[in-house]
């Protein structure tokens, strides 16, 4: 370990290091490939870094990495980018460095959206604890041009899924954290691979590190990456889309096959 607190030198060895959302990515496909994926990522361990991206908070991961199979992560960026922690015995561990100018963006930020955002027909927010940031969920009776009202705010709206709004600091999601987690533990850039199938996932994509956009993605992010070198659109769902680009972009030596 050195000042940081990490293993520098072995995290910067490590074969491949794994960016991947939750939803519909990590947890999407069938249950075979997902069994497939979980177990090769288990007799790998000590050779991949393994990241969890998400808009989940940091209650629902380690509730997941408890009571069900997943493989646990080593680091957890979640709230749509605005945690960033490391996974250690079954706890989500903020890191402070990392953390502080996300803090430092979103303070005061809270009240005032809520109360611009209070009333609008259609929007409401999401019954779910936030880590310096706000999610909304909406339905056919909203109109996005109502989000104009932050304005001047300083903040980063963020539309997915056809029927949620984030609201983040400026400047922040899933993509610039993963940089400075990459940054800040000395990773192996050129061993990352994002995975993804949302339009909360773009801004994985917009690093230039290798991509999997996985079976089923929504249209959007299909449409956005496309012209991406690196982002590879995979045939395969979910958990066998992530082995599918990780043989593509020839990242590790051996990947199993999903026979479906």
């Amino acid at each position: 370990m050195d000042a940081t607190g990490f293993d520098l030198q072995a995290l910067s060895n490590s074969d491949l290091v794994l960016a991947t959302d939750l939803d519909g990515t990590f947890l999407g496909g069938s249950a075979h490939a997902r069994e497939t994926l979980y177990s090769w990522l288990k007799a790998n361990r000590e050779r991949i870094t393994l990241v969890f991206v998400t808009g989940r908070d940091p209650d629902f991961i380690a509730d997941l990495c408890a009571s069900t199979d997943v493989p646990t992560p080593d680091f957890v960026i979640g709230d749509v980018g605005t945690t960033i922690a490391r996974f250690a015995q079954g706890l989500i561990e903020p890191i402070p460095a990392l953390e502080a100018p996300i803090i430092r963006r979103w303070h005061g930020k809270p009240e005032l959206v809520r109360t611009r955002l209070a009333g609008i027909c259609g929007l409401w927010l999401q019954a779910a604890p936030f880590r310096h940031r706000l999610s909304y969920q909406y339905d056919d009776r909203f109109d996005p041009t109502s989000l104009d009202v932050l304005e001047g705010v300083q903040v980063d709206i963020l539309i997915s899924h056809g029927c949620f709004v984030d609201i983040l600091p400026q400047g922040i999601s899933k993509g610039p954290s993963l940089q400075s987690l990459i940054a800040f533990l000395k990773l192996p850039a050129a061993r990352v691979l994002v995975a993804g199938d949302t339009m909360n996932d773009f801004s994985m994509f917009q690093t230039g590190l290798h991509g999997a956009v996985v079976g089923g993605a929504e249209a959007e992010l299909l449409k956005a990456t496309r012209d991406f070198p690196r982002a590879y659109e995979c045939r395969a769902e979910g958990a066998a889309g992530i082995l599918e680009a990780i043989r593509a972009h020839a990242l590790f030596p051996s990947i199993p096959e999903v026979y479906e």
